[in-house]
């Protein structure tokens, strides 16, 4: 795994951290591909249910380096986006953890993720237009997905910033918490979801983000064929039988 992105693998839970807070964990193509496997590590591993996206040194991402792409480099990606995750999401769920700034691609990778904790001081933004950019990396797109349209369409035009309380009252932040504890806050939400069977909890993300896109006459017969296979599983057997027996479930992911 690259310097840039250190990794963390415990209880069930991923937790992947931008390294750079020398350049405030700008996006090049290293951190891309530190991700990018960190996240294929998430996805592939039996024993991980869900994972943290975070920043080192108090800033969660300042977006893409500026500097490496000057000098040609292209932290994005073919396939999957910039930083290994904006047009390939894991299938498994992503907690981003915010302290600080999450602007222009560092938005984007927090848009990209499933859940959202922010420390009270976080700012978001798509600022590209003040540098004759655009926020291709998938932020004009989602943004009017998790906020009012005129606010999204605020966001794109004027490149301001959203701090962490009004983002939290639109409902895009999951979770306030004070300056420094967004990462404890993270790993208690994930927690939560790595306490519950694995596959239950994969193809349940799988059905939300398809639901969102699957035609109306369409949607029951998709997500059957996502749940045959949960209820067909080891673990379908096991929640109801820890159940009844009053103890906790010792899921194999099977």
């Amino acid at each position: 795994m690259s310097d840039a992105v250190r990794t963390e693998f415990s209880d069930g839970v991923a937790v992947i951290t931008i390294n750079r807070p020398e350049s405030r964990n700008a996006v090049n193509l290293s951190v891309s591909e530190g991700i990018a496997g960190a996240l294929d590590e998430l996805d592939s591993r039996v024993d991980l249910s869900v994972g943290i996206l975070t920043g080192a040194g108090g800033t969660f991402c300042s977006g893409m380096d500026l500097k490496a792409f000057l000098k040609g480099e292209r932290p994005s990606i073919p396939g999957r986006g910039l930083g290994g995750l904006t047009d390939a999401p894991p299938r498994k769920p992503l907690i981003a953890a915010v302290e600080g700034y999450a602007l222009a691609g560092g938005c984007e990778l927090a848009l990209a993720c499933d859940l959202l904790v922010a420390a009270e001081d976080a700012k978001f933004g798509i600022p590209e237009v003040k540098r004759g950019l655009v926020a291709a990396a998938g932020g004009l797109l989602r943004l009017p997905q998790r906020l009012p349209y005129q606010i999204a369409m605020e966001l794109a035009l004027t490149g301001a910033f959203l701090d962490a309380p009004r983002a939290h009252g639109y409902g895009l932040v999951n979770r306030l918490t004070e300056p420094g504890g967004a990462l404890d806050a993270a790993r208690e939400l994930a927690a939560a979801i790595a306490a519950n069977g694995p596959l239950a909890v994969r193809v349940s993300k799988e059905i939300v983000v398809g639901s969102t896109v699957w035609p109306a006459t369409e949607a029951k017969e998709r997500q059957k064929g996502l749940v045959e296979a949960v209820f067909a599983s080891d673990d379908a057997k096991e929640g109801p039988r820890a159940f009844t027996e009053k103890r906790s479930p010792h899921w194999t992911g099977r």
